[in-house]
């Protein structure tokens, strides 16, 4: 297989750009550095495209792996022919190279090994001849045997059959065109397992659609229903399909043919229909998966990548009813301030006691931000943080924040160790109100999957989903960059090239030695050698260093380049950072002729202007920002249909949105609501984060349950905000 050449015609690619990828790769570069810093050799190829062909890049190299190894073993059984060596080099997918294999496989014992081994071969092969004036009955008494185990002429008959049938099953092409017939024509229906079944899964109690239409999410609910036996899940077929195999193996209306089609029956039946049914499914379910997966991925993505709100001092709550609501004031770097438990629900007392509390910590700290967990009691927490904002002077604006996976960090080693001093619950409300000023800094510390933005990321195949997430959680940190001297060591460990224990060494190395003062400081880290550094020292920042270059995003490979444009261009120390300035300057020599004239590509110029024009940039700064609140909390009951309102995208799955409105429960804007023209999918039009503006269609205060659309009633399509 010319694998690149595959690589590039499935990507619509130079093949350079992937002969050069793939060299970078198997050069054991990350896809961050790939992405960032080879931009000429890729052809300015961005992280998602690259971790789809490096995925790919796996994929068929395994199948080349697998293709030599199966001829291999036919060879060794000198069966091989040129035929086989053909279909074999082919094959695109491992399925047709295992469909391929199937003949020569080593089997269990089977009703037609045992018949070979009684010696029925000879009598199978004339059966299938079908020669009109054959006798297959008196032909089979031959075979009568007592010693072999063949009573009479119909058990030879029935081993004969047998034979065929497993013959018929392993014809690689003949199962290719069932299973391309499964796809094309097929039906997946379900049905209740029982009379007390689930009502969760009541839809599918009476359930039937096309194979080909049916969409992932819902092949997920009927795989999570099948496997806690709440529902029975088939596919059905046209008779027309079965009979595929008597119209590849009937000859004409003799007797042996009567028996050929028996086999070809009981072949289909027994043997191709249940392997190619599971074949058919997990195919299903693997689509379904990997679309999962993508939602998941960019749901992360989003969230991680929302807005920080900086330069605040912020107060995180962590509601709750019993345990009283636990809060925490940090500064704006992050560091804890102040801690208490007050009690809003229990009496009148100790709510007027709690507001006193809070407002005396926002006037003692300076509080201008406050981040509400939305968990258990969210929206008493609300109510009374609403409710306190207008009797104080203070000029303080809050955001319901979701709190998943809180719990699990505060309850985690690494919660231990940054805040021993504090308990559970407390590193609770620190880690809500980190999470309103650095959404990444904060849920890089959590396992992804514990994060909740997705549909049944639990149901996902455990090592898949960590890896995509993983890359997911590697290419928000590295695009965004991180400080030297102030970041964890969770968040230094995604950084390219750098795993947990090299980060540990970076932190420890600050502890011992003081803050950084350059990127070259990192060479004198324990377990941290020239390799690593190449592929990290880019995404880490040293603010007020002795190089001001170490503070941008310019890899320490580029700095003569960009010394030799500042020369050029006549940009002086105190003008870096003036962004028209800059490009004022770059404008005036020509980027191109500094390209010229330094051997450098292009991309790295542009790249390296963006940096001297804004130092440090943040990424996430151009963003909208987040949607925050002063005004009156409303519960579910108080929505009533057509009322207009702004909330903020909560989740994106596969049928809709989810829409944080400012009541206890998310409103579903589904996919059909999002927008007037037809979309495959709510990605191409929202993502997690995005502030928009919805109308109620319908409320179930029984069942919590709100109905939004964002086509505006009176417009006729809801525009997000930008």
């Amino acid at each position: 297989m010319d694998i690149n050449r595959i690589l590039a015609n499935e990507f619509k690619l130079r093949r350079e750009q992937v002969d050069n990828t793939v060299a970078l790769i198997d050069d054991d570069k990350t896809i961050p550095f790939i992405a960032r810093y080879r931009k000429e050799q890729t052809g300015s190829l961005d992280d998602t495209v690259l971790r789809e062909l490096s995925d790919r890049l796996t994929y068929l190299r395994s199948l080349e792996k697998r293709k030599e190894e199966i001829f291999s073993s036919i060879t060794e059984q000198e069966k091989m022919t040129d035929e086989i060596a053909k279909a074999i080099e082919g094959a695109m997918t491992l399925v047709e190279v295992e469909d391929i294999y199937r003949p020569f496989k080593p089997k269990r014992k089977t009703r037609a090994s045992v018949a070979r081994e009684k010696g029925l071969e000879p009598l199978a092969e004339l059966l299938i001849a079908q020669v009109k004036k054959t006798d297959p009955i008196a032909e089979a008494a031959a075979y009568v045997s007592e010693e072999k185990g063949v009573a009479n002429a119909d058990e030879a008959l029935q081993g004969a059959m047998d034979i065929i049938a497993e013959d018929i099953s392993d014809n690689a092409e003949l199962r290719k065109r069932l299973r391309e017939a499964f796809f094309k024509e097929g039906t997946i229906s379900s049905k209740a397992a029982a009379e007390d079944s689930n009502e969760v899964y009541k839809n599918y109690f009476e359930y039937a659609e096309p194979v080909n239409k049916i969409a992932g999410h819902r092949i997920l609910a009927l795989d999570r229903g099948e496997k806690e036996e709440q529902l029975k899940v088939t596919i059905e077929v046209p008779e027309d399909v079965g009979g595929m195999c008597s119209y590849e193996y009937v000859k004409n209306n003799s007797k042996c043919a009567e028996y050929v089609r028996t086999a070809c029956e009981d072949s289909y039946k027994r043997l191709i229909f249940p392997s190619i049914e599971r074949e058919v499914r997990a195919e299903l379910s693997e689509t379904a998966h990997e679309g999962a997966i993508k939602v998941f991925a960019s749901n992360l993505r989003q969230l991680i990548m929302a807005p920080p709100v900086k330069g605040t001092v912020t107060l995180g709550l962590d509601p709750g009813y019993a345990h009283g609501c636990k809060c925490a004031v940090v500064d704006s770097t992050g560091k804890v301030l102040d801690t208490v438990i007050i009690y809003i629900t229990r009496s009148k007392n100790e709510l007027e006691t709690a507001k006193r509390v809070i407002a005396n910590m926002i006037e003692k700290h300076h509080v201008s931000t406050i981040a509400i967990g939305n968990g258990t009691a969210s929206r008493e927490t609300e109510q009374f943080t609403a409710d306190l904002l207008k009797t104080i002077p203070e000029k303080v604006s809050y955001m319901v924040v979701s709190e998943a996976g809180a719990s699990v960090y505060s309850a985690s080693k690494l919660a231990a160790e940054e805040f021993p001093d504090y308990d559970v619950s407390l590193r609770s409300a620190v880690s809500i109100a980190r999470r309103l000023q650095d959404p990444l800094a904060e849920l890089v510390k959590i396992d992804p999957k514990a994060i909740g933005v997705g549909q049944y990321q639990h149901d996902m195949p455990k090592a898949r989903m960590d890896e995509a997430l993983k890359g997911v959680v590697e290419d928000c940190v590295n695009s965004v960059g991180v400080d030297l001297n102030t970041a964890s060591y969770s968040l230094l460990s995604y950084i390219s090239g750098i795993n947990a224990a090299v980060a540990k060494n970076i932190v420890a190395y600050r502890e011992e030695n003081g803050a950084f003062t350059d990127r070259k400081q990192l060479l004198k880290v324990k377990k941290l050698g020239a390799k690593a550094y190449e592929q990290c020292a880019g995404f880490l920042r040293v603010p007020g260093g002795k190089n001001p270059l170490d503070n941008t995003g310019i890899h320490p490979e580029s700095y003569d380049t960009a010394k030799t444009l500042l020369e050029k261009c006549g940009i002086t120390s105190d003008e870096l950072g003036k962004a028209e300035k800059v490009r004022e300057k770059v404008k005036a020599v020509g980027l191109k002729k500094i390209a010229d004239e330094t051997g450098a590509g292009m991309p790295t110029l542009s790249d390296i202007v963006k940096e001297l024009e804004k130092p440090g940039r943040d990424p996430r700064d151009e963003l909208p920002p987040p949607l925050m609140r002063s005004g009156d909390v409303m519960e579910i009951k108080d929505l009533k249909p057509g009322m207009e309102l702004m909330g903020t995208i909560r989740n994106v799955i596969d049928f809709g949105a989810f829409v944080d409105i400012g009541v206890h429960e998310d409103g579903l804007v589904h996919i059909s609501q999002i927008c007037n023209k037809f979309i495959k999918h709510p990605l191409e039009v929202v993502k997690v984060g995005d502030v928009v503006k919805v109308w109620v269609l319908d409320v179930d205060v029984k069942r919590g349950r709100i109905s939004l659309t964002m086509k505006d009633p009176n417009k006729g399509d809801g525009k997000k905000r930008s």
